[in-house]
């Protein structure tokens, strides 16, 4: 991130942005990737990825419902309906029961459901947050460089506190399932990070976070010509269902 920062500005590391967008966007950091990640994949262990999926899939509500109280972003009725439809088709898709999926012994529902919702909320919060640092037009490369900054101390604070420094570099090896994290990082925290912080510069953060909810629905034509993995009826009536939302939103 900070080369492609030194290449796009000139300079490795964004030292001359105000203080108040290294608050904003260090809050964004906090709220959106440390707890709200940490969060979802404490979920996932304790729920399964097909019911912590469905509760990360009501992110676009949360950040919907607060650009309206925070930003005052008027939201039309067919928006809302597409919304709506959009949420519905991709929580139809993920609470697909697949064989050979991931199985969790002893689910926690409580603490599971909880930590689901706050990893929703938080991705939420991040995005406002986000939004104020991100203000008269301050470069999307830059924000992405802080907000990865402030995440990248944090997180390596708390693995200091919990004494798993160590730990986590005896595992950090060039595996095969390295690889996979590397391209994953480069991909996910590198370019669709960026993207992000732009599609929120840019349009309401309702609708940009909608968008940023079709994830399952990518993933199914990728999973069929990378894994093979067959397209059910359901998935393909929830793609429709999630597309016709797109389609209302951008109407």
């Amino acid at each position: 991130m900070s080369t492609a920062h030194f290449i796009l500005r000139g300079e490795w590391l964004p030292l001359e942005a105000e203080s108040f967008r290294w608050g904003w966007l260090g809050l964004s950091s906090f709220l959106g990737l440390v707890v709200g990640d940490s969060a979802l994949f404490q979920a996932f262990v304790l729920l399964g990825p097909r019911l912590s999926a469905l509760i990360m899939s009501l992110a676009p509500i949360f950040t919907t419902f607060l650009g309206w109280v925070i930003f005052s972003e008027t939201v039309s009725g067919l928006e809302l309906f597409g919304i709506v439809l959009t949420v519905a088709g991709v929580a139809w898709v993920v609470t697909e029961r697949r064989s050979g999926g991931v199985q969790v012994v002893e689910k926690q529902y409580s603490l599971g459901i909880v930590l689901g919702l706050v990893g929703a909320a938080g991705q939420a919060a991040g995005l406002i947050s986000a939004k104020f640092g991100l203000v008269d037009d301050f470069p999307p490369v830059s924000a992405n460089v802080i907000r990865m900054l402030v995440a990248m101390l944090l997180m390596w604070s708390l693995a200091a506190l919990r004494g798993r420094v160590g730990s986590t570099f005896k595992h950090w090896t060039p595996t095969r399932a390295f690889s996979g994290i590397l391209a994953g990082a480069v991909v996910g925290p590198f370019l669709g990070v960026w993207l992000s912080l732009i599609a929120i510069q840019l349009a309401r953060v309702g609708i940009a976070s909608t968008l940023m909810a079709l994830t399952p629905i990518i993933l199914i034509p990728l999973s069929y010509l990378i894994y093979h993995e067959r397209v059910t009826l359901r998935s393909s009536i929830g793609t429709v269902i999630a597309l016709v939302g797109v389609a209302l939103i951008f109407l």
